[in-house]
């Protein structure tokens, strides 16, 4: 097995720290908030933590492409691509909800290799590196031992999308059928939490539509090393750039898995 370049997972340490400096040393005060899109908000943070991200690994990696959220995609067709989340979490930041962080992944020939998030408010900080193995602040990290839905906690979202036609019908038939399932159903505001949650087993699986490779790819990965399953939605092979997916603990995932079939119109 040939190992990452530990130069990698240090890189991505380092920009989720100084993000989660950042996001902390401005919350709460007056800052700029645009809109994106009709309920999608972008604030004068995420740019800021985005610009600082993109000088650090232009200086350290000029060979590698760059994929985040606000200014959008450096494209040379190199075979490492660092994919970037400055602010996971907007609206809840915004709202001066403390639920969000930062979410780093790097990826070599399409595969996620590193993994790091930072949640500044509790101070919590998960990694991965494929084939090696996940960590919360350096400690070994393992996805729940919930055996069945009626035991497990879920988490979920719903996409900016969920205005339009028909849109709404199907999430909440989705969402209505994990009520019906499970022992509860949480809602954070960050997918890359939720995520680092199931790597953490504080919740048992997640699932979510429409997202971004930025919102997942990291969390993902950090699922996998504690592990956790992470497919598709219809239960295919899991690629962060699909915009849905499916994470558990695996002991549960047949069963959400089955969920999904019977109450997600086609």
């Amino acid at each position: 097995m040939t190992f990452p370049d530990p130069r990698f997972l240090a890189t991505a340490i380092e920009v989720v720290v100084r993000a989660g400096d950042i996001q902390i040393s401005r919350f709460g005060s007056a800052f700029r908030v645009d809109k994106k899109g009709m309920i999608d908000l972008v604030t004068e943070v995420d740019v800021e933590i985005e610009r600082m991200f993109r000088v650090l690994v232009a200086e350290r990696f000029p060979d590698h492409d760059v994929l985040a959220e606000e200014m959008g995609q450096t494209r040379t067709g190199a075979s490492h691509r660092w994919v970037f989340d400055p602010l996971d979490g907007t609206t809840n930041y915004a709202h001066g909800i403390p639920i969000f962080c930062s979410s780093l992944a790097l990826e070599i020939n399409g595969e996620p290799v590193v993994g790091a998030v930072y949640d500044p408010n509790r101070r919590e900080l998960f990694t991965a590196e494929r084939g090696i193995g996940a960590w919360l602040n350096g400690e070994p990290l393992r996805v729940s031992s919930s055996q069945t839905l009626i035991d497990a906690v879920l988490v979920t979202g719903f996409p900016y999308d969920i205005r339009e036609p028909g849109r709404m019908a199907d999430l909440i038939a989705l969402f209505a059928g994990f009520l019906g399932e499970a022992r509860a159903v949480r809602r954070l505001g960050s997918a890359a939490i939720d995520l680092c949650w199931v790597a953490a087993g504080r919740v048992d699986a997640f699932w979510e539509q429409a997202l971004q490779p930025w919102d997942v790819m990291g969390g993902g990965l950090i699922v996998q090393e504690a592990g956790g399953r992470v497919t598709a939605l219809d239960g295919g092979p899991w690629r962060a750039g699909d915009g849905n997916l499916v994470a558990s603990n695996g002991y549960i995932h047949d069963a959400m898995l089955a969920v999904v079939q019977q109450h997600r119109r086609p």
